[in-house]
């Protein structure tokens, strides 16, 4: 199979043989596309990185998937969880959500995440806002063989799917520009800082990529960055809103499991851009991110249901769905550095403790966490973050024992077995950090413009007081 790969790479060889200067030796040049060939950053300074054609087909249609998880993957999996007079305002969120997280992008965010002129440890700097030179060149502090224009749209469906994941937890009672002002701010105070410190070049968090990193953590695709700061901010919010009226009192039955089925197969599929696409190439860290998640997420889907059916002989569809998308979860932050045994561990373990979160947990406390975004993705964000810590091992991805890795100490916690208390300082970071900023914003938004609407209007629907629509009507 890498015999076929190689080949590949030297027939569209003729698109990188430009970038040679013309002191290059044969030598050199053979290097160069060996470099290529495993997706790792070039040995030799004779010839300038270009993007390779393989490499970067693949971060497009990465790209592409994960925005499938959003529009319309996460959509209609949210939209079939609630009741018949609220799907169209989980369909306006995403859609909302999408828009305006797109211009911030372009205006600053992809500058103050992946920038680097602050030699900050907390945020990027200004050097691309207005996507300013991002062309494309690659950039050499992320990917050495993909255009930067591609690392920059792939990153912008990570920052667009984040803060839609918090809107599932304050489903059905919360004012539509609430949403909208939320997301324009937690932007700023939480989700571009974060993402700095976990994979900015000169991030806190960032073990494997920053050789000054104080935490030197690992999060291969989002178990922070996404699942942690979106459940644990969802978890605050729901809270600050209170419970649907006739919550525990009366059914609140998902309208249509058909629609969230659907939804949920569109995200398992994006999710394979999503993981593999982590690996910014096509190499076998990629693929072994492809193996990982599969068996990650068909362990959490059979998981759950069997959970149900010992405990009440029945075995849900929703408990299929829910399963695969915690195994898919869980899996994020380790899937490319475990093997396939560890994702079947993870996948079970995801399962089982997403389902007990989801129940006993949310029954027990009595809060509202309306279609589980926080038992789901912020349990289980901390969940497979630190069994990330376990079950990590260089014999995946040997950047594990790489420069940065043994300068920042990520190798010496790796082999001595201390990786847990980094994984462990990392995710009560995040935690903390999610908790204070969104009750902040929370707080805020609630005084001036309020959270939530009028009982009236919340027993009449959302859809027709948010958006003046019907998501079904009746025909004569």
């Amino acid at each position: 199979m890498m015999r076929c790969i190689f080949v590949v790479f030297l027939v569209t060889a003729v698109l990188v043989v430009p970038a040679f200067t013309a002191t290059a030796t044969l030598e050199q040049r053979v290097t160069y596309l060996e470099d290529i060939v495993h997706n790792i950053s070039p040995q030799e300074t004779a010839v300038a990185p270009v993007a390779a054609p393989a490499h970067t087909a693949w971060m497009m249609v990465s790209a592409l998937l994960v925005l499938m998880m959003v529009l319309p993957g996460l959509a209609l999996f949210y939209g079939g969880m609630v009741r018949q007079k609220n799907v169209l305002s989980i369909l306006a969120s995403c859609f909302g959500i999408a828009g305006l997280v797109t211009i911030l992008w372009w205006t600053c965010g992809y500058s103050l995440v992946f920038g680097t002129n602050f030699n900050s440890s907390l945020l990027g700097g200004t050097e691309y806002f207005f996507l300013h030179g991002v062309l494309g060149k690659p950039n050499i502090n992320y990917a050495s063989w993909i255009p930067q224009n591609i690392f920059c749209i792939y990153q912008l469906t990570f920052a667009i799917i984040t803060p839609a994941l918090i809107f599932g937890a304050t489903a059905e009672r919360i004012k539509f520009e609430a949403i909208i002002l939320l997301t324009f701010f937690w932007m700023f105070l939480i989700y571009f800082p974060l993402a700095h410190m976990v994979w900015g070049a000169t991030g806190l968090m960032n073990g494997i990529s920053n050789r000054e990193a104080l935490i030197p953590a690992l999060d291969f695709a989002g178990g922070t960055v996404v699942h942690m700061s979106s459940g644990w901010s969802g978890l605050v919010l729901c809270l600050l809103l209170g419970k649907r009226l006739g919550h525990g009192k009366e059914p609140m039955m998902p309208h249509s499991l058909v629609l969230t089925v659907i939804g949920t197969g569109m995200l398992w599929v994006g999710w394979y851009g999503f993981n593999a696409g982590s690996a910014l190439g096509v190499d076998e860290i990629a693929t072994n991110a492809f193996m990982t998640t599969t068996l990650a997420a068909g362990v959490g889907c059979f998981v759950w249901p069997m959970i149900e059916f010992f405990f009440h002989r029945k075995a849900s569809l929703l408990g299929f769905c829910s399963g695969a998308v915690a195994g898919l979860v869980v899996i994020t932050p380790a899937c490319g550095y475990v093997s396939a045994t560890g994702a079947i561990l993870i996948g079970g373990i995801g399962g089982l403790v997403a389902y007990f979160s989801c129940t006993s947990l949310k029954h027990f406390f009595k809060y509202d966490d309306a279609l589980d975004a926080f038992g789901i993705h912020g349990i289980g964000g901390v969940v497979g973050s630190l069994l990330t810590a376990f079950l990590a091992t260089a014999t995946v991805n040997p950047n594990l024992l790489g420069d940065a890795a043994q300068h920042n100490g990520l190798k010496f916690a790796l082999e001595t077995h201390r990786l847990w208390i980094i994984q462990g300082e990392a995710v009560i970071l995040t935690m903390l950090y999610a908790l204070l900023g969104s009750w902040l914003l929370g707080i805020v938004i609630k005084k001036t413009v309020g959270l939530r609407h009028h009982p009236k209007i919340e027993m009449q629907g959302l859809d027709i007081n948010d958006h003046g629509e019907q998501g079904y009507t009746l025909n004569g």
